[in-house]
């Protein structure tokens, strides 16, 4: 079985660090959406299936859309806040080599992710002029970040690109020792 060559190092490595685009960022959100509700579609589901279990009684999201509600935004603010503070990247970041730190590219404090977190609707909501932002300003920052102190950059990691590779059928020249 053939495998397909590596990627040159400038593709991986070389855009590490700077300003993530418009596009990977609503890709990598768009991403984010989808795992976030597909969890926290199981999880109800399996609430749902707990209570018909050991209380016979069924219950459905239509009869509780304000609680189902409220689940729903407490489990998006504990996803992408826990997933930010601790790693500084999302699944759908993850999935897409970006990543969120601070202006001095630190990992960001469990309060800048909360902030960023609470004022991320505000981007969503203000989303042509979020693009605007993105597209035009040095940092590539939405509204988000100005206000949680954060920028999103490039962050492939080098490791797993190169583990991906390690099943080539050449073998890869040895560097000279120097």
């Amino acid at each position: 079985m053939t495998s397909l060559p590596a990627p040159a190092p400038e593709l991986t490595i070389g855009r590490q660090g700077t300003y993530a685009g418009a596009v990977s960022r609503l890709v990598a959100f768009g991403a984010d959406v989808g795992v976030s509700w597909g969890l926290f579609t199981a999880a109800g589901a399996l609430v749902t299936v707990a209570i018909q279990l050991f209380t016979k009684r069924t219950i459905t999201i239509t009869h509780h859309q304000d609680l189902t509600l409220g689940a729903l935004l407490i489990w998006d603010f504990i996803y992408f806040t826990y997933l930010w503070a601790v790693s500084g990247k999302t699944i759908g970041m993850a999935l897409f080599g970006i990543r969120v730190v601070t202006r001095e590219g630190n990992l960001i404090s469990t309060r800048q992710a909360a902030v960023r977190t609470l004022t991320l609707p505000i981007s969503i909501v203000l989303l042509p002029i979020s693009i605007l932002f993105v597209l035009y300003q040095k940092e590539r920052r939405c509204f988000h970040d100005l206000i949680a102190g954060t920028v999103v950059v490039y962050a492939w990691d080098a490791r797993a690109a190169r583990l991906r590779w390690i099943s080539r059928a050449e073998p890869t020249p040895k560097q000279p020792v120097t």
